[in-house]
């Protein structure tokens, strides 16, 4: 079993500090809504902190309450910065295409929070971007519809098109009332109570080039997701692996054993440590080699 199988669900706390800002926007007291939600305003603004999911779900419940504002996460989204999703939002904005700029968010998925799933499906001339928060304990439609939002403002953002708008919206949540604000969001036909969270794009948007690559401050931030996400799974041998792969893969492939050694285990126990979490030291060099 994995270190996240183990940990209790959480998520990034500047995405907390995010509602508050919102909310005091609103003319709501954000920081006493935190706080009634378990959530202390000050902590959740530190880099590396995290909220329990059952105390940033109560955040959600309680904001839609106080601003009486079923659409509430696609106001929130307005207030995201680029520190939000802390280094991967700067790896996302150096990526070569929107394509790649998306894989990123996948790869580093758990950052944002532990029961997020995402996943790209090309289908023929549209990609298909699957939000899939079914796990339990699940995830507010708020933070969805925040989500989605981040992502198509960043693409617009990326792109340096305010016109780049997605083909389609399907969102697993019930059509709110009023429902309107989806549609000035997303300017694409919006469909409720679908089987799964999709934002479909045109397929030649994801993989034209973009004005804000940088090869070298994408590789960069990764290894500081990389080693964001080895001190929140301390215990995963894979993150560890992969921050050492990602260290030492500049100056040549290093073998397994040296891999091993570094982690102070044998090959055979680092292979099995590998397997028990899903993956494999091939697998693992193969993510360090794309990143690089």
């Amino acid at each position: 079993m994995t270190t996240a199988g183990r940990r209790a669900p959480s998520t990034i706390g500047s995405l907390s500090a995010m509602i508050v800002r919102a909310l005091d926007a609103q003319g709501v007291d954000g920081r006493r809504i935190a706080r009634e939600a378990g959530i202390d305003p000050d902590r959740a603004q530190a880099p590396d902190a995290r909220v329990p999911r059952a105390a940033h779900t109560r955040l959600w419940q309680l904001a839609v309450e106080a601003t009486g504002n079923p659409c509430f996460g696609l106001e929130a989204s307005r207030f995201a910065t680029q520190t939000t999703l802390h280094a991967l939002g700067y790896a996302v904005l150096a990526s070569a295409t929107l394509r790649e700029a998306f894989e990123r968010i996948i790869r580093y998925r758990r950052l944002i929070g532990d029961v997020i799933e995402l996943s790209l499906e090309d289908v023929g001339e549209r990609t298909r971007f699957v939000i899939d928060v079914s796990a339990p304990p699940g995830v507010p439609y708020e933070a969805v519809d925040t989500f989605t939002s981040m992502c198509v403002r960043l693409a617009r953002m990326l792109c340096g098109r305010r016109n780049l708008d997605p083909v389609a919206v399907a969102l697993e949540r019930p059509e709110p009332s009023p429902s309107d604000a989806f549609r000035q969001v997303f300017h694409a036909p919006v469909t409720f109570s679908q089987p799964q969270n999709v934002l479909e794009f045109r397929r030649a948007d994801m993989d034209a080039p973009l004005p804000s690559a940088n090869a070298e401050l994408a590789r960069n931030n990764d290894e500081v997701v990389v080693a964001y996400l080895a001190r929140l799974e301390s215990a995963s041998v894979s993150s560890r692996a992969l921050a050492a792969l990602l260290q030492a893969l500049p100056d040549g492939p290093p073998s397994k054993a040296a891999i091993a050694r570094q982690l102070g285990m044998s090959p055979r126990n680092l292979q099995r440590h590998l397997a028990e979490e899903g993956t494999s030291y091939k697998a693992l060099l193969n993510d360090a080699r794309a990143d690089l």
